[in-house]
């Protein structure tokens, strides 16, 4: 990038979404889903014109065009969740003992993992759907975000400790990942 000049970022919105920035807050709108987001920094300039979003920064310094990229990454992810979603695939596995998994509430329940008499538990967070279909678990929503830290969380919670992971493979596992 050069020393001197104005580094900007441009998103297109495609139709049927409506982008609305206020003070660094920007809303995304798509026919059912909504959502919004605080991009706010000091030296960055955020605007809606026509149908493009641009961001852009006078006199940009190394962390303020990675801003720039990373404000314009999550404008588009906003985008992308409002017109199709997003979608992670878990893989249950286990070699002796079945586990049962249930979803209660804004909670992921995971009963028998490795012959546990207690159960273990994973946060679901925001908008996030988690549908079990046999050893598949399938979380969807308008977040990448939040469908991530999800998926994170139930990883975590089958998280073996004090032994071999190359030889105790058990748990649930993320296989794939991506838009609806």
């Amino acid at each position: 990038m050069p020393i001197s000049g104005k580094s900007e970022k441009e998103i297109q919105i495609p139709e049927g979404v409506t982008v609305t920035i206020n003070n660094g807050n920007v809303t995304v709108k798509g026919k059912k889903k909504e959502q919004s987001r605080d991009l706010n920094h000091v030296r960055i300039e955020s605007k809606v014109v026509g149908d493009k979003v641009i961001l852009s920064c006078e006199f940009p310094r190394r962390a303020e065009n990675a801003l720039l990229g990373t404000f314009a990454a999550h404008i588009n992810n906003m985008i992308i969740g409002v017109t199709t979603g997003f979608e992670y695939k878990m893989k249950i596995v286990y070699s002796h003992f079945p586990v049962k998994v249930t979803v209660k509430g804004d909670i992921f329940v995971i009963d028998n993992f490795v012959g546990e008499k207690f159960a273990r538990k994973a946060k679901i967070i925001g908008e996030t759907k988690v549908v079990s279909k046999g050893d598949e678990v399938v979380l969807s929503g308008p977040n990448k975000e939040h469908v991530g830290q999800t998926a994170a969380n139930i990883e975590k919670a089958t998280k073996i400790k004090g032994y071999d992971p190359r030889v105790f493979q058990d748990g649930i596992y993320i296989i794939q990942k991506g838009g609806i």
